[in-house]
C-alpha cells in the first residue's frame, strides 16, 4: 500500500514538473516573441520627424480661401504631422489687421493646444540679403530681425531665408557671406538658426552655396535642402517663372547640402499609381538624407497641380513614411 501511495506521488510529481516546464517553455517562447515583434516594430520607426510645410496649404489660403492660415496646427495635427514650418507671407493680413505680437501669441496658444511643435518660419518679402547695395543689405538683415525674434517667442530651431540680390557668381559670394553672417550674429544673440534654402538663382547651386555657408562659418548659419528646387536660371533673368538652367545633378545637390542641414524640405509634384513621386528618387533621396546622419524634421512641402493640395500632402507623407522602412 505505501509503494503505490509512493508511486502515485512520484507520478503527480513528475507530471506536475513536466507540466511547469512545458509551461514555462511557451511562456519564455511567447515573450521572445512579443520581444522580437516589439524590436522589430521598432526599428520600423522613421529615423526623422514629419513636420509640415505650410507653403503646401498656400492655393487653399490665398486663391479659395477655404483654409485659415491661423487654423494650420489643427489642420497639420489632423494630417498626422508632429511639427510646422510657417509661411511669413501668409501672414501679411494678420500682421496688418492685429499686430505681430497678437499674431504671435494666438499661433503659440494654437500650436501648445494642439500638441504640435513650432520648427521653423520661412522668411519672404523683407528684402534680398544678397543685395549688393550695402545700405539694402544692411535694410533687410534689419527687416529679418523682428521674424528672429518671432521664431524665438514661438519656439522655433530656425528662420529660412532667401539669398537673392545678383546673378554675377563672384559678387554673390561675397555679399551673400557678408549678409548671412550679420544676420547670423543677431540671431545667434536669440538662439535662432539662420538656413538657406536652395530657393533659385545661384542659391540653388549647392556647391558655391555651400562654399558661402563655409566661409560665414558660424554653427547657426545651415541650410534647408529641397528636393525640388534647383533652377539656378530662369527665362529672361526672372526671379520666378520657366526654368532654363538647373542644377547639373539634384542628388548630388543635396548631398552637397547636408553637412549643414538643420533641416530638410521634401518637395513633391506629382505621383505614380504606386504613390511614387514622378520626378525625383525619393528613395535616394531618403538615403542620402539618412547617410548624412540626419535625425531631425523633413518638411512635407506639395507643390504639384493635378492632386488637390491635402491629397498631395498626403501622398507626400505617406511615400516618406513608407521609405524610412526600406532605406539601409
Amino acid at each position: 500500500m505505501k509503494n503505490s501511495i509512493k508511486s502515485v506521488f512520484k507520478s503527480v510529481f513528475f507530471t506536475s514538473v513536466l507540466f511547469l516546464c512545458l509551461t514555462t517553455c511557451k511562456n519564455n517562447k511567447e515573450l521572445k516573441t512579443e520581444q522580437a515583434s516589439h524590436e522589430t516594430d521598432m526599428v520600423k520607426e522613421p529615423f526623422f520627424k514629419l513636420s509640415l510645410a505650410q507653403w503646401s496649404l498656400h492655393r487653399a489660403i490665398l486663391n479659395t480661401k477655404t483654409h485659415n492660415p491661423m487654423d494650420f496646427a489643427k489642420k497639420a495635427k489632423e494630417l498626422g504631422f508632429e511639427g510646422l514650418e510657417y509661411v511669413s507671407q501668409l501672414y501679411d493680413p494678420q500682421i496688418e489687421s492685429m499686430g505681430m505680437q497678437v499674431l504671435l501669441d494666438s499661433l503659440k496658444a494654437k500650436s501648445e493646444r494642439h500638441d504640435i511643435r513650432n520648427v521653423l518660419i520661412m522668411v519672404d518679402g523683407e528684402g534680398d540679403l544678397a543685395d549688393p547695395d550695402e545700405s539694402k543689405r544692411t535694410e533687410t538683415i534689419e527687416n529679418h530681425k523682428k521674424w528672429v525674434d518671432a521664431a524665438q517667442f514661438l519656439g522655433c530651431h530656425s528662420i529660412r531665408v532667401n539669398l537673392f540680390g545678383t546673378n554675377d557668381p563672384v559678387l554673390w559670394e561675397k555679399v551673400a557671406e557678408d549678409g548671412l553672417s550679420r544676420l547670423s550674429d543677431y540671431a545667434a544673440t536669440k538662439n535662432i538658426n539662420v538656413i538657406v534654402e536652395n530657393h533659385g538663382w545661384l542659391s540653388s547651386n549647392a556647391a558655391l552655396l555651400m562654399k558661402v555657408i563655409n566661409k560665414v562659418n558660424k554653427p547657426n548659419c545651415g541650410t534647408l535642402p529641397d528636393f525640388g528646387n534647383f533652377c539656378v536660371k530662369r527665362k529672361d533673368e526672372a526671379r520666378w517663372g520657366e526654368c532654363v538652367e538647373e542644377y547639373p545633378d539634384i542628388y548630388r545637390g543635396i548631398q552637397e547640402m547636408m553637412p549643414a542641414a538643420k533641416g530638410v524640405s521634401a518637395k513633391s509634384y506629382d505621383f505614380d499609381a504606386n504613390g511614387n513621386e514622378t520626378k525625383i528618387d525619393f528613395k535616394r533621396m531618403i538615403q542620402i538624407v539618412k547617410d548624412a546622419g540626419f535625425k531631425d524634421y523633413i518638411g512635407v512641402e506639395y507643390e504639384g497641380d493635378r492632386l488637390s493640395e491635402e491629397e498631395g500632402i498626403k501622398a507626400t507623407r505617406d511615400l516618406l513614411l513608407k521609405l524610412a522602412k526600406e532605406v539601409n
